[in-house]
């Protein structure tokens, strides 16, 4: 009896229906699959990991009512916030999402200590989800010191406050205005006790952005609370809630630093953005300065800010052609009306007369609108 043969082509095609089917099932099994399941965490310090690289903390410090954060694939949310402290204290916690390192918690990978000078751009992007029936403030938290330290309290600490429901305060006094990153802050400067504080408000509830942390180290070097042989240590987004604060969100977050050395801008061998010029006139007791500034970037300059330090002991008597505030220390000087704007390749002046003691000095750094300036 002859032995039935099976055609190759017949094999293929049966081969090929067979691989079709268990593609098909494989992709509705992916398909139907849940999604990795929220973590939950209600111990008071307790922390998980999110997308393998950001840490996310309950970090509940100031008080014993119960709280409870859910991280989720792209961020977190306040599932429990109960209880409430007073607004004229400290807030009773802070609920966040961070990049670097937190009292010896360090985020898997972090570039986290990283020396100021040697950090070309550290681009974020932050989205938050708001409510109504609670008090706090929604801040984006920067901290810096002189060592690159990985626990403990750091010497500075920067904060953006994006938004805030209720009656209450950054740390300090307002000390005036400022443009940073294109946007325009109030300015609070003060210390707790344990470090300073240097806080921008917005004034309007920002809901996401995109921006560059650097903008803000930047302008908090230029007003003389860090320097640029310090280190940023990590950088924070989330919560301050003092009364309630379930519901609070942070939708998504992400976080890079890019190391670079001379191409910060202001280093040696970088293209400057700006440049300025300071000319004096000195005489004992006394000087005047006539400041012109000059950007060298390739579009214009809308809103100029020129921020500066005076050396200790000068302090401003009146100026002209633009409003410079405060009167000593970390000042800025702002473009007066109908002539805010400098065009590419062009300038602008002001100037102003000013006393001082012991011997005379010139300031040692420039930003416009927070990016270095080179100096004339």
């Amino acid at each position: 009896m002859p032995r039935l043969r099976h055609h190759p082509r017949t094999l293929r095609t049966a081969s090929a229906a067979l691989l079709t089917a268990l593609a098909a099932l494989a992709a509705l099994l992916t398909a139907t699959a849940p999604a990795q399941a929220d973590t939950t965490v209600c111990e008071q310090y307790g922390s998980t990991v999110i997308q393998g690289r950001y840490v996310v903390q309950n970090n509940r410090w100031g008080t014993s009512a119960p709280q409870c954060v859910t991280a989720t694939g792209t961020g977190f949310r306040v599932a429990q916030a109960d209880g409430s402290v007073p607004t004229n204290g400290a807030p009773k916690s802070y609920p966040s999402v961070f990049n670097g390192c937190h009292y010896t918690n360090c985020s898997p990978g972090t570039a986290f200590p990283a020396r100021i000078s040697g950090i070309a751009n550290a681009p974020t992007s932050i989205s938050y989800g708001y409510v109504d029936n609670a008090v706090y403030n929604a801040s984006y938290d920067i901290w810096l010191d002189p060592t690159p330290r990985t626990d403990g309290v750091n010497r500075t600490e920067i904060m953006i406050w994006f938004n805030k429901v209720g009656q209450i305060q950054p740390i300090g006094s307002q000390v005036g205005t400022a443009t940073v990153a294109g946007r325009t802050w109030q300015v609070w400067s003060g210390g707790n006790g344990t470090n300073d504080v240097l806080s921008f408000v917005a004034p309007s509830a920002i809901s996401s952005w995109s921006f560059d942390v650097m903008d803000f180290v930047r302008e908090t070097v230029a007003r003389g609370l860090a320097r640029n042989d310090w280190y940023l240590t990590s950088i924070q987004a989330g919560f301050e809630p003092w009364q309630n604060g379930a519901g609070l969100a942070v939708h998504s977050f992400s976080s890079t630093v890019n190391t670079g050395g001379g191409s910060n801008p202001g280093d040696p061998g970088a293209p400057a953005a700006c440049t300025v010029s300071y000319a004096t006139n000195v005489w004992p007791g006394g000087f005047t300065a006539n400041v012109t500034v000059t950007n060298n970037g390739p579009a214009a300059v809308e809103g100029w800010q020129l921020a500066f330090t005076l050396p200790s002991g000068q302090s401003i008597v009146h100026a002209w052609n633009a409003s410079v505030t405060p009167s000593s220390g970390a000042v800025t000087a702002t473009a007066p009306v109908g002539n805010t704007r400098i065009a590419a390749g062009g300038s602008q002046s002001f100037g102003f007369q000013g006393s001082y003691s012991d011997a005379f000095a010139r300031p040692d750094a420039f930003r416009l609108n927070g990016t270095a300036c080179r100096t004339a």
